[in-house]
């Protein structure tokens, strides 16, 4: 599982999947700069040498980029808890469903089965 919730309701994701999240979700809080570097490394697969030379700027300005740009996309998750509340809300919608289709599965009264099924595709949507 490379994103989810544990039981506790605590985001456990891989490093690179959850800096690449924070960044589409708080990108624009950071600097240009930051951002597009982050886009680059963790989304692009670039590595630091080649970022570097494409921004003409050295290997090490990038790292400190990134370390300031990761830090920032951090915090504001600490503050605002975005992905977390995402994440959480997901997982509601996921076991409506799942408890929606075990009604569709057990009931034999079409106009039922065609209002769970307009629920099911609205919440679909949300996910």
């Amino acid at each position: 599982m490379k994103w989810g919730l544990s039981k506790k309701g605590v985001v456990v994701m891989e490093k690179n999947v959850k800096i690449s999240v924070l960044n589409e979700l708080y990108g624009k809080l950071l600097t240009k700069k930051q951002s597009e570097i982050i886009d680059d490394y963790y989304n692009m697969d670039l590595s630091l040498s080649e970022i570097a030379e494409n921004n003409n700027i050295t290997r090490q300005a990038v790292r400190d980029i990134l370390k300031k740009g990761e830090k920032k996309l951090f915090e504001y998750e600490e503050k605002l808890q975005f992905m977390k509340r995402t994440l959480s809300q997901e997982k509601k919608i996921e076991k409506v469903l799942s408890e929606l289709t075990k009604i569709q599965k057990n009931d034999s009264d079409k106009q039922i089965a065609t209002i769970l099924e307009n629920i099911k595709k609205e919440l679909n949507c949300l996910v």
